[in-house]
């Protein structure tokens, strides 16, 4: 017998607990199947994966008289079938005209970026004028605009502590803007 097996038989039992230790070892099953289901809906879809696989869950555990599976196909199963409903409840809510059911969406372009480039360009010109001032805030803004890290992220690569890179980070941004609105 599976562990999933053994927790949903324990579920069945009446045993309220066990529904915790249920999600870790489906979620990630969950999520694969909820985001298979969101690839055949429309574009412009509001509901993300994690909220169906939530949603679904909930569904699934929370209500005594729906706790009767036969092993775990059968819940499988069975949150497939929530979150089916889910999406169906869903696409009538926003087929009501209180939600703008009769409305057409128009979907309106994206306003073309001209100066972007001498965005960059301006940009590129302050960070080494930063760089000849300040090498270490250049740095801090450089992984953190560029790269994406976060400040505990930047501190660690850096060897400094998070506090400095904090300080680095406000200086750079406030040097920069006076930099490029000159």
């Amino acid at each position: 017998m599976s562990e999933i097996t053994r927790i949903l038989s324990q579920m069945e039992s009446g045993d309220l607990s066990s529904s915790e230790a249920l999600l870790p070892l489906v979620y990630d099953e969950l999520r694969k199947l909820a985001a298979a289901k969101l690839v055949h809906e429309k574009p412009g879809q509001t509901l993300q994966a994690t909220a169906l696989v939530h949603d679904a869950y909930m569904r699934l555990v929370g209500d005594a008289s729906t706790r009767h599976w036969n092993g775990r196909g059968h819940f499988f199963a069975a949150a497939a079938e929530a979150m089916r409903r889910i999406l169906v409840e869903q696409a009538r809510r926003k087929a009501r005209h209180k939600h703008g059911g009769g409305m057409i969406r128009v979907e309106l372009p994206d306003p073309v970026a001209d100066d972007s480039d001498r965005q960059l360009l301006a940009l590129d010109d302050a960070l080494a004028r930063l760089a000849d001032e300040d090498s270490l805030a250049a740095e801090v803004v450089k992984l953190k605009y560029f790269a994406g890290l976060g400040r505990e992220e930047i501190a660690s690569a850096l060897g400094r502590s998070v506090h400095e890179i904090r300080q680095k980070w406000a200086y750079a941004r406030a040097w920069l803007r006076l930099a490029l609105e000159s």
